[in-house]
């Protein structure tokens, strides 16, 4: 569908490269982060396991989320369903919660739980042992990761700041940054059922999780700067086209 939506956006001179390149760069992210080594890895080394983690919540889910997928999939239908199923789709009172949960607050609120609660060893432990808890882990990282920056990314192309944007992003990079800190700083062993020297790195279990730390504290918490910046200098860009005048 959305090959489809991108042709005939195309085709009406209204389709945007970069929005295409990120929705196909999201998928590739997701395949490499539960279909490549990087998955089968995480069940013996925390550190892989954050790796993946973070492919599906900071690199995939934006990628997704500024690829446009739902306006897109609405072009795959031919001319005369659009307007229509636009307007069901609209009006569907089953669908009053998602837009509920895609709003600031919500979203941001169920992807803290999801960070935080999966952490939590007894959880964390139960996702290694059980495959269903691990699915159901997965799902409700990538989920409220979407959820999250639909909320963030939604109003980017508004010339004016986003201040709760900004904001979502400040807290959000703060409380990742603190649990991977929490992680990194640890002299405890926080998952025993890791237990034995993860995949041949030659690190101890306690090495192994200070890692992981560092993964979810630095790289993590950049890629929310890296965000912030790319929306406060659009809004600058936007600010300086209207006072500035035309030649």
């Amino acid at each position: 569908m959305y090959w489809l939506g991108s042709l005939r956006l195309h085709r009406a001179g209204r389709v945007q490269p970069g929005r295409v390149a990120s929705f196909v760069a999201g998928w590739l992210c997701l395949s490499a982060a539960l279909l490549s080594p990087i998955d089968a890895a995480g069940a013996v080394s925390f550190a892989a396991h954050m790796v993946q983690h973070e492919l599906l919540m900071i690199v995939a889910a934006p990628l997704l989320i500024a690829g446009r997928p739902a306006r897109t999939w609405l072009w795959s239908l031919a001319p005369g369903w659009r307007k229509p199923v636009g307007r069901w789709f609209g009006s569907q009172r089953s669908l009053q919660w998602l837009r509920g949960a895609s709003r600031p607050l919500p979203a941001w609120t169920l992807h803290f739980l999801a960070v935080w609660g999966w952490h939590v060893p007894f959880c964390f432990q139960a996702a290694l042992r059980h495959e269903a808890v691990h699915i159901a882990q997965h799902a409700s990282f990538f989920i409220s990761a979407l959820l999250f920056w639909w909320s963030v990314l939604a109003k980017w192309r508004r010339a004016e700041p986003d201040r709760g944007a900004m904001f979502y992003l400040f807290t959000t990079m703060m409380h990742t940054s603190a649990l991977g800190a929490l992680l990194a700083l640890s002299t405890r062993l926080w998952y025993p059922a890791y237990g034995t020297l993860p995949w041949q790195l030659g690190l101890s279990p306690l090495e192994d999780q200070q890692l992981g730390g560092l993964i979810m504290w630095i790289p993590g918490a950049l890629s929310y700067v890296v965000v912030a910046l790319v929306l406060c200098a659009r809004w600058l860009m936007g600010g300086e086209r209207e006072v500035l005048p035309r030649p």
